[in-house]
């Protein structure tokens, strides 16, 4: 390592060329990869509600669908308004009234029941179909459209209306995110570490890190919205503790070597390469046990963050040390008195009274875990969005006035018989909760000749080999209500034509709660398992592992409990990925800490001296990392408008501070209790407990 060190020292000028030549292809390579709006589009295609999702685009050229209200119009302002859409890029077709009974008919001769189906009081609506999937760029173009031309009388709902909104709203909001968190933690980082300029120098190495990884992302085709959102962010947090490392080094080196500061980094390099691949194993395991979920959105999450520490390390060990040998001067002019105090008195009186905190530990744990097992999640995204999104505003109009919250799809056999049609849509009409269901026999009816139907509307519903049937719910996605009523409408459907699919926002939303369920517990397992072999091999410990990740789960079990009692609702991915971030980053606090408790008892040490040492010489690492980590994200939580972004980064925030305050006041506790079992199961330590 030393030789590595010195290259480094050696061509640091060479090393920063080459960095910010890498910039450029980076800041390239961020701007051309496309980001995915539509969480939706992370379910695993061989389930029955994607497959039919296929069969939509394939077999009737129309992927995405939207419900749009058009308010105070005159019908013949609405068949213009209406012609006007039709001409719009990538929208295949638009249902209303004269789809079905041409424009010769005046609106007011409709039978009550076709009429009914489109208009409420001065409120008219017509079903928009696209070319394209929900959340592809073409669609959002198509809709954004389609607003403008209707002007503000319009108002547009559906998948493709949300992701649109949030669309903006991300872009919007992004780069104020990554404002934030460096702010946020600058001034942490000046507070506690002994330069006002060396945070700077952290943020610029850690900069560069970040648009490596956000530019490597161009090679994985697309990346989720919420990666793009807490890569920089989580990134920043996370990588932090590295450059600390390194500075930490360095200014120990030079004590060492006051007259030689190449020599200085050279050591710090090595000694710091060391520590940090150990430490980044650790994270780096949390992060790629996403990679194991089946709603692939964590597979992106996973690859994007363990691709960020990984370069987070290079950057720690090439270009940082390379800008603070060049900055040297400056730096040291800058320096000052860090707050933080020695911690020795403090760790005395912890172990003072180390019983009170096992006893804590044992009472909180329970309700702890009760709570996190229980924490109540919500899936459908849109119900958190801003009240004054257009989205949400036309969601709302829908349900006010026309009491209808969902839309659901039935693909079935062209070639079911007529009567058959007619009678499943019956049985459909009577499931609690459905407000209309159609298909084209049932539209038209059995006395009109299928000569006379319009071939638009033969088309839209009608294809080779399936036919089109929608049903209106009024029922919101992702409630109990109508995940029975999907499980019903499935059981009349599979009746009359057993390879009919069920289709649509609501069904895929279902199908997203069985499989999350069932991650979370496959990929808490993984993370839990890696992370404990890791600690096994490093640590060279058998009972080790379980006392680090016993602390570190408490932590999060404490962590996740806390919305459970306070009744708040957590998005679905927050448990799935809170579990594996915060167990993944800050068991790095307790190896430090059992590190150093290692050293100190093989060394000789008697158990309390060897337990107060590594406790008072790591309060103060470990204080500044976590502070580092919740500063990073509690701005951006705070500031937020998309609740899935701002919840993810209050429970990494608050993770932090409670697995800091777990590790400096359990783990010495533990250590007090089971040194004795610890020597006798650790490498290197036996010969203390003989």
């Amino acid at each position: 390592m030393k030789g590595f060190g010195n290259a480094v020292v050696k061509h640091r000028k060479l090393i920063l060329l080459f960095a910010v030549i890498l910039l450029v292809p980076s800041v390239i390579g961020m701007a051309l990869t496309r980001i995915n709006y539509d969480m939706l589009d992370y379910l695993p295609d061989d389930i029955e509600t994607m497959k039919g999702q296929n069969i939509l685009l394939q077999d009737f050229d129309k992927g995405a669908f939207s419900i749009l209200m058009v308010e105070g119009m005159e019908p013949k302002d609405v068949s213009a308004l209406k012609s006007e859409i039709e001409k719009v890029d990538h929208v295949t077709s638009v249902v209303w009234y004269d789809s079905i009974f041409g424009s010769n008919v005046p609106i007011e001769f409709l039978p009550s029941k076709i009429y009914d189906k489109f208009n409420k009081d001065d409120t008219t609506l017509m079903a928009v179909f696209f070319d394209t999937s929900t959340s592809a760029d073409e669609t959002m173009e198509a809709i954004t459209s389609i607003r403008r031309i209707a002007g503000s009388k319009c108002f547009v709902t559906g998948m493709s209306a949300m992701v649109t909104d949030l669309k903006n709203l991300c872009e919007k909001e992004e780069p104020i995110y990554v404002g934030i968190a460096v702010l946020c933690s600058v001034v942490v980082m000046m507070l506690f570490l002994d330069s006002f300029i060396i945070p700077l120098v952290f943020l610029a190495s850690i900069g560069m890190a970040i648009l490596l990884n956000l530019g490597t992302n161009f090679f994985m085709g697309e990346v989720s919205y919420i990666t793009k959102a807490l890569a920089a962010v989580l990134q920043l947090a996370v990588t932090m503790d590295y450059s600390i490392f390194l500075w930490n080094s360095y200014s120990e080196q030079k004590q060492k070597y006051p007259d030689n500061k190449e020599q200085a980094m050279a050591q710090a390099i090595s000694a710091t390469l060391t520590s940090v691949v150990g430490s980044s194993i650790t994270t780096i395991a949390g992060f790629l046990a996403l990679c194991f979920m089946t709603f692939t959105l964590g597979l992106d999450l996973g690859i994007v963050m363990a691709k960020g520490v990984v370069f987070g390390v290079i950057g720690c060990v090439t270009t940082l040390p390379s800008m603070i040998l060049i900055l040297d001067g400056l730096i040291e002019k800058t320096r000052h008195k860090a707050l933080m105090p020695k911690m020795d008195r403090v760790a005395g009186g912890i172990l003072k009274v180390f019983p009170a905190f096992i006893i804590l530990f044992l009472i909180i744990a329970v309700p702890a875990f009760y709570g996190q097992s229980n924490a109540n999640v919500y899936y459908d995204l849109g119900a958190t969005l801003p009240k004054d999104m257009e989205y949400v505003i036309a969601t709302n109009k829908l349900q006010d006035e026309f009491d209808m919250s969902s839309t659901h799809m039935i693909l079935a056999d062209a070639n079911l018989p007529e009567s058959d049609a007619r009678a499943m849509i019956d049985d459909i009409k009577q499931v609690k909760g459905v407000k209309t269901a159609m298909g084209l026999d049932s539209l038209i009816g059995s006395r009109v000749p299928e000569a006379v139907i319009p071939d638009s509307l033969r088309e839209l519903l009608k294809g080779d080999r399936y036919q089109l049937m929608l049903v209106t719910s009024e029922y919101k996605v992702a409630t109990d209500d109508v995940n029975a009523q999907i499980d019903e409408i499935n059981r009349v459907i599979k009746r009359y034509d057993k390879n009919a699919m069920l289709i649509g926002e609501a069904p895929c939303t279902k199908d997203l709660i069985t499989i999350t369920n069932r991650d979370f517990q496959v990929v808490d397992a993984i993370s839990i398992v890696a992370i404990f072999l890791i600690i096994a091999i490093v640590l060279r410990s058998f009972t080790l592992p379980f006392i680090l990740v016993a602390v570190i789960e408490f932590a999060i079990f404490i962590n996740l409990g806390i919305p459970y009692y306070t009744g708040t609702q957590l998005p679905f991915i927050a448990p799935i990925c809170i579990s594996t971030i915060q167990l993944g980053a800050t068991v790095d606090y307790a190896i430090l800490m059992t590190s150093r408790y290692k050293t100190e008892r093989a060394g000789g040490a008697e158990k309390k001296a060897a337990i107060r040492t590594a406790l008072s010489t790591s309060i103060g690492s470990i204080t500044v990392s976590a502070l580092g980590f919740f500063a990073a994200t509690f701005g951006v939580a705070m500031y937020s408008d998309v609740d899935i972004i701002g919840s993810l980064c209050m429970l990494m925030a608050r993770g932090a501070l409670i697995s800091m305050f777990s590790v400096i006041l359990v783990l010495p506790s533990l250590f007090m209790v089971f040194d004795k079992l610890i020597c006798k199961t650790t490498a290197g330590m036996r010969a203390v407990a003989n």
